[in-house]
């Protein structure tokens, strides 16, 4: 059996068994070549049928296929999300470090970022950034990467999370330009900054009671946002301002709850920033209708 073929009999595998993707893929022969793919020490991006053409991935040693059988049977059995089981997650291109510390990222937010999409509201470039519920750090990194003279500081309350987030400064060279600070919301913050970004936990209790053995696999710190999914918004958004220069832009990810945003804040002026899967889960707001509606 080829690697493509055996790739595609994991696929079928993985589906009937019900496991569910999302945390780095959206289907399950996405998710059993990343495993393979991971396994045997090749390139996540390879081609798969050139590969399959090829010795020895054209015709599988009985050694070789038990041990990515074993795999796809762990991944089964467990419910462990890939990227726990690889140590390794993939965002907007680049390589992050993961465990169970940390919630796999995945943030639309990097998008917007990698896109260039906030370029027509920045009149400059920011020297000082926050990354609010930084995680493992992937956002504040993408940051500070795109903008190399600034600086970024990543917040997060969880201590384990930040271990994680340097692990992945170390990973890309950037220590010296990205602090990690310990902060219940923004009681860390300095400030003021010219950008914040901000993927906070949004998932309401609903939700969260009905998620997937997977997801439940991630610390619920990271998701539950409380009985509508804006308990950290609702605590946050008011004060936000303060920590910003004028003309400063906060980047918000508010997932699948515009509606719950909307009716908590009727009033306030935001711009919903399309990505390729959605138009509505990242939200631009600027500093003075901050401070307008809030002051």
């Amino acid at each position: 059996m080829s690697l493509l073929e055996l790739i595609e009999q994991f696929s079928l595998q993985l589906q009937a068994a019900g496991i569910s993707t999302g945390q780095g893929t959206f289907n399950t022969f996405d998710e059993a070549a990343w495993l393979a793919l991971w396994k045997l020490g090749l390139p996540l991006d390879s081609d798969l049928e050139a590969l399959s053409s090829a010795e020895p991935y054209e015709a599988l040693s009985p050694e070789i296929t038990q041990t990515l059988q074993t795999l796809i049977d762990q991944r089964i059995q467990s419910r462990k999300p890939s990227a726990y089981l690889t140590k390794e997650a993939w965002l907007g291109g680049l390589s992050f470090y993961v465990d169970e510390r940390v919630i796999i990222p995945r943030s639309h937010i990097a998008e917007i970022l990698l896109n260039e999409t906030l370029l027509p509201w920045m009149t400059n470039e920011p020297d000082l950034i926050l990354d609010l519920c930084t995680g493992n750090g992937s956002l504040a990194i993408i940051c500070a990467l795109l903008w190399p003279s600034s600086h970024v500081d990543g917040l997060d309350i969880s201590f384990d999370a930040l271990q994680v987030a340097k692990i992945n400064a170390e990973r890309h060279k950037l220590q010296d330009q990205i602090d990690w600070i310990m902060s219940d919301a923004l009681q860390g913050a300095r400030g003021p900054y010219d950008l914040i970004v901000c993927n906070p936990p949004y998932v309401p209790q609903s939700s969260m009671d009905q998620l997937p053995l997977e997801f439940k696999a991630e610390p619920a710190l990271a998701l539950a946002g409380g009985q509508l999914g804006m308990d950290f918004i609702s605590a946050t958004l008011p004060k936000m301002h303060h920590f910003m220069k004028p003309n400063a832009l906060l980047v918000l990810e508010i997932g699948h709850e515009i509606e719950a945003f909307s009716a908590l804040y009727p009033q306030l002026n935001w711009i919903a920033l399309s990505t390729q899967a959605f138009d509505d889960q990242v939200i631009l707001i600027n500093q003075k209708e901050l401070a307008a509606h809030f002051n």
